[in-house]
């Protein structure tokens, strides 16, 4: 069943959602990048769960999957052009994050 949306911003963090696809998504915009390395640049996420949030990604059409025929098996994510204009949308939203963060008391 779809959801109702007051406004735009109800859809958008429902694709963006939870702590890694921002963060997928920056780290896709200037280039495919590699499985493993996509792993190592976020730090902290299990591999099951970059596959699972890519897939999702994948399903929504912001991130493109290229599988090579090679030995050993070379797969590489990239944005569409979908996922590229999120990710320019979402660079005033990291602008305030990193503002906020200077400004709020250490925890």
């Amino acid at each position: 069943m779809e959801q109702p949306f007051n406004c735009g911003i109800g859809p958008a963090f429902e694709v963006i959602g939870g702590k890694w696809k921002a963060v997928i998504l920056y780290e896709l915009h200037e280039r495919p990048v590699r499985t493993g390395e996509l792993r190592r640049l976020l730090g902290g996420i299990t591999e099951k769960m970059l596959i699972q949030q890519l897939r999702e990604m994948e399903a929504d059409g912001l991130v493109t999957r290229v599988a090579y025929p090679e030995v050993p098996p070379r797969v590489e994510y990239s944005l569409t052009s979908l996922g590229a204009e999120l990710n320019k949308a979402l660079g005033p939203i990291a602008d305030w994050g990193t503002r906020y963060a200077k400004l709020r008391p250490a925890r």
